[in-house]
């Protein structure tokens, strides 16, 4: 059994890591090349750093941040933010990440994915994946409903020869004395530009599709719950993982030991990130192992 993996995050905005909830209300939580240091030394088996508006602001990835935080790591070091092009990615490589991640660019243009993992190997290759539970068609009361599939375009977001099958809830009889519920299966759409764009793409499509364009894991946020502290959404890391050969990351919501526990075992995630459960010193990563292998989850100690 391979051994699950605690991956720490430095959300980075202008040189300090912040952390909100659902990407929004930020506070400073200190100095990511700090923050690096500490969570090598206390047994983290990988961290990520993410330029959280780097997108949003149509720049590159602060790329001093990138050298600094690299210099304090032995462990592997992925780094995301505005990378759009081949020539991004290999900078932060040169700078000394061993992986890119990469979200929104690899959306709107996906040969992206491709053309990174020619270049530098599908191991380098993280496709980040921010997604938000959709709220499934209800009929309403005293109404029956049936269930029909129908052929919607993705649109105008790489996708022009795709289409996204949904399910619709269409109206064909009233039922005064009887009350009718029917609801489609769960599904998550697509955010980008750090979670402030829809995209009306099922999230667990784009990451089938992700990996057969060679993608080597998926990082996989739930902006649900995103900085909730309530649980990771294990049903979505369960959905996306159960479907794929590569590994899943989860994101999102992490408030205790017990929500890793979860989402190692009923998420069937590879790996687990967060954030302010370490920042702010809910819980050691030591202490989080120590606890995980109690409830038999392999971790590395």
């Amino acid at each position: 059994m391979f051994a699950k993996r605690i991956i720490p995050c430095l959300d980075c905005k202008d040189g300090r890591v912040v952390k909100g909830i659902q990407f929004v209300n930020l506070r400073d939580a200190g100095d990511p090349g700090d923050l690096a240091e500490l969570y090598d030394r206390e047994g983290a088996d990988e961290l990520v750093m993410l330029d959280i508006s780097a997108s949003r602001e149509g720049r590159a990835t602060l790329m001093d941040t990138v050298n600094r935080v690299a210099r304090k790591l032995f462990i592997p070091l992925t780094v995301g933010g505005g990378v759009r092009t081949l020539e991004d990615g290999r900078r932060l490589l040169s700078a000394g990440s061993d992986k890119v991640a990469i979200n929104t660019a690899a959306v709107e243009r996906p040969d992206l994915i491709s053309e990174l993992a020619s270049h530098f190997g599908r191991q380098a290759v993280v496709v980040a994946i921010d997604a938000r539970r959709t709220q499934p068609a209800v009929a309403s009361p005293g109404t029956a409903a049936e269930t029909r599939s129908i052929e919607v375009p993705y649109g105008n977001t790489g996708y022009s020869q795709s289409t996204s099958r949904v399910r619709a809830e269409t109206r064909v009889g009233t039922l005064p004395t009887q009350r009718v519920q029917r609801q489609a299966a769960p599904a998550w759409q697509v955010l980008t530009y750090g979670g402030t764009r829809e995209t009306n793409i099922d999230a667990l499509e784009w990451a089938e599709r992700a990996n057969s364009l060679g993608a080597g894991e998926i990082l996989l946020t739930s902006m649900d719950a995103d900085g909730t502290k309530a649980g990771f959404d294990c049903e979505l890391t369960a959905a996306v993982a159960n479907a794929l050969p590569i590994p899943v990351i989860a994101s999102g919501g992490a408030g205790s030991a017990e929500h890793f526990a979860d989402v190692f075992l009923r998420g069937s995630a590879d790996a687990a990130l967060a954030a302010s459960i370490f920042h702010y010193g809910t819980h050691t990563i030591r202490s989080l192992k120590e606890y995980l292998r109690t409830r038999g989850v392999s971790v590395r100690l």
